[in-house]
């Protein structure tokens, strides 16, 4: 999670992409949890390779890896090479059963994880896989064939970003092996690229099956993983109890951080207002509002605003004809 967030820029100008909310939670922290459910056994170590995010976004990752009973450890990535470079800036942890994840990526599944296979990489069917790694599979249901964002079509498979590997020392020494011979694919150093020198020595790859991939790798895609978190998890509690709702509405689902004040307005469905917020005069729907900020006189849909951001507008004054059509 060392990258710059550019597609989500200005949104990760001050905030780091990873630690972005969706439903009220940083997309992150959902994503632990979310991996935390489908393992059979307890997980010791989370490591957070990040680049510079301050004191106290990395305070924020080692709470969200306690919360699962892990103990957390940040690892700096320094210069852009590759997923494999990223990976090995936490080498010390690439022992015995690993589990890697980007953390942009968000999933839903029901199944538990085989830690027996030699490894599972969990794939979705995507309509332009271009700009993706893809699989191929064979009869047997093992994967043949790792490709880097192939721009002829070879498969539909698209790697979503998470990965399960029995023995992650075997990983690690093959993706030293890229480095030390400066192996690199598009410029970089390429996880695909270590998976694959893996298979050709015999190691058996498998498809993982999900659900549903939820990305967050830009504002609209963010959005809606905001509804669709909404929708799934219905045990959360959605509405804090200092939230302050005057003469207002509220449409499920949504969720209402603490301190949130409310006034004139309707909210939602699936609208995140975060703590401390303060909403006067606004219809706001499917849209994403981060800590302090104050709107007021808004009407939202499909919006992110961030954190102690103002948007302020006036009711305005009309005087419209028959049949005149006005689309604002």
């Amino acid at each position: 999670m060392a990258g710059m967030g550019k597609r989500m820029r200005p949104h990760t100008l001050t905030v780091p992409k990873p630690l972005i909310p969706v439903a009220g939670k940083p997309m992150v922290q959902r994503l632990v949890e979310d991996i935390a459910k489908v393992c059979t056994t307890k997980i010791d170590e989370i490591g957070f390779v990040i680049g510079n995010f301050g004191k106290e976004a990395e305070a924020n990752l080692i709470q969200i890896a306690e919360n699962v009973g892990a103990k957390g450890k940040i690892y700096y990535q320094h210069e852009a090479l590759g997923t494999a470079h990223a990976i090995l800036c936490a080498k010390e942890l690439l022992e015995g059963k690993v589990i890697i994840a980007f953390a942009d990526t968000l999933f839903r599944a029901d199944f538990k994880l085989s830690e027996e296979n030699d490894g599972t990489i969990w794939v979705q069917k995507v309509e332009d896989p271009r700009a993706f790694g893809v699989v191929k599979i064979n009869t047997e249901n093992v994967i043949t064939d790792f490709i880097e964002k192939p721009q002829e079509f070879i498969s539909d498979l698209a790697i979503i970003g998470i990965y399960y590997i029995k023995d992650g020392a075997n990983l690690k020494n093959e993706m030293q092996y890229l480095i030390d011979h400066d192996l690199k694919e598009k410029g970089e150093y390429q996880l695909t690229n270590a998976l694959e020198n893996m298979k050709s020595k015999g190691i058996k790859f498998s498809p993982g099956a999900i659900n549903e991939w939820l990305d967050c790798g830009n504002k609209d895609a963010t959005v809606y993983t905001n509804q669709r978190m909404l929708d799934i998890n219905t045990d959360e509690k959605l509405i804090s109890d200092s939230a302050q709702t005057i003469n207002s509405t509220i449409i499920h689902p949504s969720y209402i951080g603490n301190n949130v004040v409310i006034e004139n307005s309707v909210i939602g469905p699936y609208a995140s207002i975060g703590e401390g917020s303060v909403i006067k005069n606004s219809v706001i729907k499917n849209s994403i509002i981060q800590s302090k900020a104050n709107v007021n006189g808004a009407i939202l849909n499909n919006t992110m605003l961030g954190n102690s951001s103002v948007y302020k507008s006036k009711f305005k004054e009309l005087s419209i004809g028959d049949f005149n059509v006005i689309e604002d």
